[in-house]
C-alpha cells in the first residue's frame, strides 16, 4: 500500500492540497483526470513521464463511477472507466463523448489465508456462490475439489467489495452475470450493485487493505494492486476448462480481439483457451465538442495530444506494469476515434 499511495500522493498533489479537484478551466498546461483505480497504477507511471514535456496531469484515482460524475460535470477534461457509459450515464452527459481505449488489465481474486501459501484454484460458480454468501467457509467442499492437496482451514469467508462505483465492479460482475445464473438473476452487472454480503473499501487501495488486515478475507483487486501489494491471487478456471494465472500474457491473450468502431467491448469469460477470464480494456472518456465551458482551443489540443501518446509512446509502460499493450489495430481503431475530436467542429488532429 505505501507504493500506491507515494505514488497518489505525487500525482494528485494540487488537488489534495484543495481538498477538491481543480475546474477544467484551469491553466491550460494542468490536464485534469479522475476516475478508474484499475489504471491508475499505469497512469501514474506514463503521467509522470509526460511531464517532461511541460504539461502536467492531475489525475484522482476515485473509481470510474465517480470519474464518470467529474467529467459529467465538466470538472475536469477527462474521466477514466472500466465499463463504457451506460444509457443513464449517456442521458445525463446529454451530447456525443468518445471512449478512447488506453490498455487492458486483469482483476484478480485475492484472499488472506493463513498458512495457505500456494495459489487457489477457482471456477466462476464458485466466486459468484461466494459474493452471493451461499460459499462461506475455505474448507468447503466446492473449494477443496479442485484445490487437493491444499491444507484449507475451517475458516469464515469474509467477502470483500467495493463501496464506491466502479470499473472493476464492473469488470468482475460482468464475468459473474455470464458465469452464474443465479447472480445473472440475483444482482446482475454494473459499477454499483446491491452486494448481497460482505464489506465494503473504497477503491481498489481500500479492498486490498480490508484483505490485508482480515484472516479469512477475499477480495478483487487490478493485478497490479496485487503484485505491488505482495499479495497472493487465484487460478480462475476460463471458459475452455483451464485454470489461468492472470499474467501480461494471458491478459494480452484475451484482450487480442477485433474492436469494434467505437472500441466498446467486453473481455471477461473469453473463450481464448488461453485467456484469463477476468479481463478488460479501460476507455478514457471525453466530451467530442471539445469547445464548451470556455475552454480554449489550446486546451481542447493538449488533451487529445495527451490521449494520443498514451496510446502510442504510452504503452511501452504497460508490460512492467503487467497490463496488455493495445495491439496495432486497436490503436488503429483509438487514433480513429480521436480523430473525431472537434474544436467548433474542426478536428483537433
Amino acid at each position: 500500500m505505501k507504493l500506491i499511495k507515494s505514488l497518489k500522493i505525487a500525482v494528485v498533489a494540487a488537488a489534495v492540497a484543495t481538498g477538491s479537484i481543480m475546474s477544467a478551466s484551469a491553466q491550460d498546461n494542468t490536464l485534469l483526470g479522475a476516475g478508474s483505480t484499475f489504471i491508475y497504477p499505469l497512469f501514474s507511471k506514463i503521467f509522470a513521464d509526460y511531464a517532461k514535456t511541460g504539461v502536467k496531469v492531475n489525475y484522482q484515482s476515485i473509481g470510474s463511477g465517480g470519474g464518470i460524475l467529474q467529467l459529467t460535470n465538466k470538472t475536469v477534461d477527462f474521466g477514466d472507466s472500466d465499463a463504457p457509459l451506460n444509457e443513464e450515464q449517456a442521458k445525463k452527459i446529454g451530447v456525443p463523448v468518445l471512449h478512447i481505449p488506453m490498455a487492458s488489465g486483469a482483476v484478480v481474486i485475492t484472499y488472506n489465508i493463513p498458512g495457505v501459501s500456494s495459489a487457489l484454484k477457482l471456477n466462476g460458480k464458485i466466486i459468484a456462490d461466494i459474493y452471493l454468501g451461499k460459499v462461506t467457509t475455505w474448507n468447503a467442499a466446492e473449494i477443496k475439489a479442485d484445490n487437493k492437496g491444499v491444507n484449507l482451514p475451517d475458516l469464515p469467508i469474509v467477502v470483500v467489495h467495493r463501496s464506491d462505483g466502479s470499473g472493476t465492479s464492473f469488470i468482475f460482475t460482468d464475468y459473474l452475470t455470464k458465469v452464474n445464473g443465479e447472480w445473472e438473476k440475483r444482482v446482475g452487472r454494473a459499477t454499483a450493485v446491491n452486494w448481497p454480503v460482505g464489506l465494503g473499501g473504497k477503491g481498489s487501495e481500500g479492498v486490498a487493505g480490508l484483505v490485508k488486515q482480515t484472516p479469512g478475507a477475499i477480495g478483487y483487486v487490478e493485478l497490479a494492486y496485487a503484485k505491488q501489494n505482495h499479495m497472493p491471487y487465484a487460478f480462475v478456471q476460463n471458459k475452455a476448462g483451464k485454470f489461468i494465472e492472470p499474467t501480461l500474457a494471458s491478459t494480452t491473450a484475451s484482450s487480442n480481439v477485433e474492436l469494434p468502431a467505437d472500441s466498446k467491448v467486453s473481455l471477461t469469460n473469453t473463450a481464448n483457451a488461453s485467456g484469463y477470464p477476468i479481463t478488460s480494456f479501460t476507455w478514457a472518456i471525453i466530451y467530442k465538442e471539445q469547445n464548451y465551458n470556455g475552454r480554449s482551443k489550446e486546451r481542447a489540443t493538449q488533451l487529445v495530444k495527451l490521449l494520443w501518446y498514451n496510446i502510442h509512446e504510452g504503452q511501452k509502460e504497460c508490460a512492467p506494469l503487467n497490463y496488455g499493450s493495445l495491439s496495432k489495430s486497436a490503436v488503429k481503431v483509438a487514433e480513429k476515434i480521436l480523430k473525431e475530436a472537434t474544436y467548433n467542429g474542426k478536428a483537433i488532429l
